[in-house]
């Protein structure tokens, strides 16, 4: 795995998370779960790219 994998989650976890909590001292309660939800959204993503490539890496490895 690599690190700047993990730095990309931690990244869109915070801006998720302090953009969720100013929507939410701003009255926006609806966008904010929105937000947070694209949040998520763009996590999987990431993660999913990561489980393609140790697919592969898989698939090379035993000859598949």
């Amino acid at each position: 795995m690599d690190f700047s994998v993990i730095l990309k989650l931690v990244a869109v976890g915070i801006v998720t998370a302090l953009c969720g909590m100013l929507l939410k001292k701003a009255g926006k309660e609806e966008i904010a779960t929105v937000l947070s939800i694209a949040g998520l959204v763009v996590a999987f993503v990431i993660l999913l790219d990561m489980l393609a490539q140790l697919y592969d890496t898989f698939k090379a490895l035993f000859e598949l």
